[in-house]
């Protein structure tokens, strides 16, 4: 029967603890058997065997941090203990397990030295007057699979340590591949924000050349270009400081293309029949009564559906796709749900396009989810507030 799980990870995390349980019952056997299964040639155990005993199999405690001196002693004891006469074949598994470990912890040319010393000792341990050819092919038949299965747990030993710095060196790289996108992404934010910056400072520059114009002329048109200013500046304000939070570091990708106008959620029709061309049927539904938002904002929701639909092109093509926007309150909330394709993995938990969405939606502190529907597809839920956050 099986060791219980708990009592196995105990044994990885305590291991000299563990291997210290082994050598005190390796020594407890070793004073009780003599006693319950006596030899005829056998000298009486005495307090010197009992002493022997313990040097046998008490050292393998150490077994793991110093093989060979462990090894040493307990064959060394060993030898004591058959040459002057006590158990013929009691202290044997001590020197195998401290074989086996030299063999495992301990270099390759190691093993053939401490094989032949405990190869040597067995025999001695175990012959018999007359059964001497017997028990040389009996010792050396268990130190070979000894040996053997050591050089097994030894390969197996450096395959785990090999695997495990694989897995450190893959996980090392997801998390630079995932910052890699983040910043990649900001970038991209900070460009598409430059747009709405500079559309802002256009007409703050137009107004302020009207306000100058009219001001002695036509007071009221001027108050009238002062509040368009007030107000234009307050938003491109607001987007300056999301530029600023996004870009932390300046990064030169080398694809940097022209500036084109910064879509937004009047784009919407044209994205939807895009994606129908593509073989994905699309259908929006919008509820609730309608609210101006920045265009900051509109190029984020804008971006969020987009990518949510790219998503759906790539892992679900042919699938029905539905795109629902609700304002309700202070809040606007998106979705982008798809009835899925059989077979069709869904877009992992990690990948670039959601990363990508999670930034941009953190920078007007809104919120986004995305997993599998119970009914089959995916869905891409974004809540944006409407009243804060907006500086």
């Amino acid at each position: 029967m099986p060791p219980p799980a708990a009592l196995i990870a105990f044994a990885r995390k305590r291991p000299t603890f563990a291997d210290g349980l082994v050598a005190m019952t390796l020594t407890w056997g070793s004073w009780v058997w003599p006693v319950l299964a006596p030899h005829p040639l056998d000298r009486r155990p005495d307090a010197l065997a009992l002493l022997l005993c313990a040097l046998v199999n008490l050292p393998l405690t150490l077994r793991r941090r110093c093989p060979a001196p462990v090894l040493v002693i307990s064959c060394a004891a060993a030898f004591a203990y058959h040459a002057l006469g006590f158990h013929y074949g009691a202290n044997s598994m001590g020197p195998l397990l401290a074989l086996y470990s030299v063999v495992v912890h301990h270099s390759r040319r190691a093993a053939l030295p401490a094989g032949a010393l405990v190869l040597t000792e067995w025999i001695y341990a175990n012959a018999l007057p007359g059964q001497a050819w017997t028990a040389a092919w009996y010792s050396c038949i268990v130190i070979g699979w000894t040996v053997a299965f050591a050089f097994g747990m030894r390969t197996l030993k450096v395959r785990n340590a090999q695997l495990a710095d694989l897995a450190d060196q893959l996980r090392r790289e997801k998390a630079v591949a995932a910052r890699q996108a983040v910043t990649e992404e900001r970038v991209r934010i900070a460009r598409e924000l430059h747009d709405v910056v500079a559309h802002h400072m256009s007409v703050v520059s137009v107004q302020a050349g009207l306000g100058h114009y009219v001001i002695r002329s036509d007071p009221a048109t001027a108050e009238g270009t002062l509040r368009t200013i007030a107000e234009t500046s307050g938003e491109a304000l607001a987007e300056m400081r999301r530029l600023l939070s996004v870009l932390r570091i300046e990064v030169d990708d080398g694809t940097a293309e022209p500036y084109c106008a910064a879509p937004s959620l009047d784009h919407l029709d044209g994205l939807v029949q895009r994606v129908r061309a593509a073989g994905v049927e699309t259908e929006v539904t919008a509820g609730g009564e309608r609210r101006a938002i920045s265009s900051g904002m509109s190029l984020c929701v804008y971006r969020v559906i987009q990518e949510a639909l790219t998503n759906v092109i790539k892992h679900a093509p042919g699938a029905r796709a539905e795109v629902s926007l609700l304002y309700s309150g202070d809040t606007l909330s998106v979705s982008v749900r798809n009835d899925g394709h059989p077979g069709a993995p869904p877009p992992g938990p990690d990948g670039h396009g959601l990363i990508g969405m999670t930034e941009r939606v953190k920078l007007y502190h809104g919120s986004l989810s995305a997993g599998p529907l119970l009914t089959g597809g995916f869905v891409v839920r974004a809540t944006f507030p409407l009243t804060a956050g907006e500086g």
